[in-house]
């Protein structure tokens, strides 16, 4: 006699059973991690460790035997992660605002949605917050592959002794906000403007009447659109249900591989994980042969750089800082006496961190 198979409501019980046994261990795992966090005080140890966080991703990759999707663990136990912490110690976490900013989307990408997080006006407010321990971590935006780097986080660093603990990288997807959902109300779009930059061809082509405002965030734009019928917002569709908006069309940026990359910037060197990169910033005078000088002990010992981007140094004219990132930690040996060599012929040099590379 053939057996028959599961209707939905045996299915469903079954279910139900594996909720019970996950809520079961997971409470079980945040027993321990109470008692690591007793240990952390005890021995006086950072209870954030980044390192350990990206060692747990990789082992749990490697024994993953499906069909659960790999790439879905990673926001399974970043969740998981961030409830912990918050166990051992809240985590406080700085970041440019305001809330539903491109900026807050990455702090909960990499830190999960269990750290507490403050809204900051300006960069140097979330640097100043991290420099005075108001908060354990600051979040900044850095580069965008369309729009290129962002000057004042390079400017913060050259005064700044913080030191960059982790990247994060964040695909930037654009969508036009109004309060109607009309097109037709629009006469007024306003964004930030790297947003707007990001999606001029589309504005050209498909709003050409309508006036262009700058404005300080996305987040800041959806909140005008909110309170203005006739102002659309070009932000997160994320932002559409906080400000109480309409999505009038997703994905209008002109380049659809448009990702932005931030900087997480703590007190502390981050550990080796075997995956990192270094940045450094130094100055150099302006002279015959400075090019090669910089470069050379990163080419002789094989060292691949993978950016490098100069700032007018302010404090003397026609001098100029270096900012470079390069793969390896600063406690590599090839890295170390790379930067050790380059130090002899800088007027100033300084690590600015060793860090694990995004995983995207």
């Amino acid at each position: 006699m053939t057996k028959r198979p599961p209707d939905i409501e045996e299915l469903r019980r079954g279910i139900d059973d594996v909720d019970i046994e996950i809520l079961e261990l997971l409470n079980k795992r945040a027993e321990l991690v109470i008692e690591v966090g007793k240990a952390k005080s005890r021995e006086q140890r950072d209870f954030y460790a980044p390192e350990r966080e990206r060692e747990i991703y990789r082992r749990l990759s490697e024994n993953n035997r499906g069909p659960f999707p790999t790439k879905a663990l990673r926001n399974v136990f970043r969740e998981i992660m961030s409830a912990s912490l918050s166990l051992e110690k809240p985590i406080k976490i700085a970041f440019l605002g305001p809330v539903a900013t491109f900026t807050h989307q990455a702090c909960m990408q990499h830190f999960g949605a269990s750290g507490e997080f403050v809204p900051k006006k300006d960069i140097a407010d979330v640097f100043d917050d991290v420099e005075k321990g108001r908060a354990d971590f600051g979040v900044v935006p850095i580069e965008n592959t369309t729009e290129g780097v962002v000057s004042h986080t390079l400017d913060m660093f050259v005064t700044s002794n913080l030191k960059i603990s982790a990247e994060v990288l964040l695909e930037i997807s654009l969508a036009l906000l109004n309060k109607s959902g009309d097109p037709s109300d629009i006469a007024k779009v306003c964004s930030h403007p790297h947003a707007l930059a990001q999606c001029k061809y589309w504005i050209k082509n498909n709003l050409p009447n309508a006036l262009v405002f700058d404005v300080s965030s996305t987040a800041m734009a959806a909140q005008m659109a909110s309170e203005d019928a006739q102002t659309a917002a070009i932000a997160s569709p994320a932002a559409a249900s906080l400000y109480d908006l309409r999505v009038i069309e997703k994905n209008i940026e002109d380049n659809a591989n448009n990702f932005t990359r931030f900087l997480v910037i703590g007190q502390d060197q981050s550990k080796k994980t075997g995956a990192d990169k270094t940045s450094v910033m130094f100055a150099i005078k302006d002279s015959p042969g400075a090019l090669y000088s910089m470069l050379k002990p990163f080419a002789s010992r094989g060292i691949n750089l993978t950016k490098i981007e100069s700032r007018p140094l302010k404090t003397k004219a026609w001098e100029y800082v270096f900012f470079v990132d390069l793969d390896g930690h600063i406690t590599d040996s090839p890295v170390k006496e790379a930067v050790a060599e380059l130090e002899k012929s800088c007027s100033f040099l300084k690590v600015l961190g060793s860090y694990a590379r995004s995983h995207q």
